[in-house]
């Protein structure tokens, strides 16, 4: 029998009901102050639960590593509660959660957290911005430039891999399946896979083998906390904004992904990118992490549900994600399934930020 998006899966022991992931995506309504989850985050992840598994919006692991306003954390138990409500939600509604543990490494501003960002070297990402919420009338973001980091000591770095050890264990308590280590879109960790970004002279720099280390590392640390079977990564190896544009990544990926399947993660999620003229995965890049990588393998891009069961069915991948196709349609299987017609995003001035459900929660479902 053929694989497709309806087909149910065993994700390394955890039941998914479908195949259909909802991709994480930012949409800042943490409680301030404190940057904490809240009953409308949980209403807004319970009303997509007809996904077979949710991948939670970055969610910062440390004031550090934060590099937007109003972005959720998981170091307080303030805000390991306000998870709960969500956990409790989707789990209610019978899906499966994963929380996406964030660092933004040189991608900050100290107008976002009052801290100078930190990164594997001092380079800047040239033309690359942040945003904060400064009271425009309209609620809408105000984007401001990053700044210069600082290169990260060798104390820097343990304790960064230090905070995902404890934003998994937190994760753990806020009730969640699993976690989700990005090291992807140009923050922390893939700052340090690239040589553009990279270009420390010590055992965190110079190689692809020592490039990796710190995802390893900070893996590993997760993995002993929580188990492989609760842990996943997210790279984005054709994706180059941020100022990551660098020649050896893909070498440097694969490398990595033989690596993650000797520590055993239950999935690697390829991070694709969604804008119309971007860069497609190739199909020999997608056999051959099948044939290094043996557990769950995630797509996310923007896929249509044609292209999704395309995959499935040549067994390139276990999951596909799908991002602002669930951000309007909270119903999105059921609304596939019936070829029924789709919301379009409603206003482009909530899409990060608003303090109401306006954008947020109040996309219709379908009256069948």
């Amino acid at each position: 029998m053929k694989n497709t998006l309806y087909t149910p899966y065993n994700m390394n022991g955890i039941t998914l009901k479908n195949r259909f992931l909802m991709a994480p995506m930012t949409r800042s309504r943490a409680s301030q102050p404190g940057d904490i989850p809240n009953k409308l985050m949980a209403e807004y992840y319970g009303q997509r639960a007809s996904a077979g598994i949710i991948i939670t919006e970055a969610t910062q692991i440390s004031l550090q590593g934060k590099g937007y306003s109003k972005t959720p954390g998981i170091y307080t138990k303030e805000q390991i509660e306000g998870w709960k409500l969500i956990t409790d939600e989707v789990h209610k509604k019978g899906s499966k959660i994963f929380l996406q543990l964030w660092h933004v490494g040189r991608v900050s501003s100290s107008k976002v957290n009052g801290l100078k960002p930190i990164g594997p070297s001092e380079k800047i990402a040239k033309e690359t911005n942040v945003y904060i919420f400064d009271g425009a009338s309209n609620g809408d973001a105000t984007f401001v430039p990053v700044e210069e980091p600082k290169e990260m000591t060798k104390t820097d770095i343990k304790q960064v891999i230090e905070e995902f050890r404890i934003g998994a264990k937190n994760a753990m308590e806020a009730g969640f399946d699993g976690v989700e280590i990005h090291g992807a879109n140009g923050y922390l960790i893939d700052q340090f896979l690239r040589s553009n970004s990279n270009i420390r002279t010590d055992e965190y720099g110079g190689t692809k083998e020592n490039r990796m280390r710190i995802l390893t590392e900070i893996t590993q640390a997760v993995v002993n906390e929580i188990g492989p079977e609760k842990t996943g990564v997210r790279l984005s190896p054709f994706i180059s904004f941020k100022d990551m544009n660098d020649p050896e990544i893909l070498e440097t990926i694969m490398l990595a992904s033989k690596k993650l399947e000797k520590l055993g993660v239950t999935y690697i999620h390829l991070c694709e990118a969604d804008w119309n003229d971007a860069p497609e995965i190739p199909n020999n890049f997608r056999i051959q992490l099948r044939e290094t990588f043996s557990k769950t393998i995630i797509a996310t891009g923007n896929k249509t549900p044609e292209q999704a069961n395309e995959l499935l069915e040549k067994n390139l991948v276990d999951l596909v994600g799908f991002g602002r196709k669930f951000l309007t349609n909270p119903d999105y299987p059921k609304r596939v399934k019936l070829n029924a017609p789709m919301n379009e995003i409603s206003d482009n001035h909530t899409l990060f930020g608003g303090g109401t459900a306006r954008g947020y929660t109040d996309y219709s479902f379908l009256k069948v």
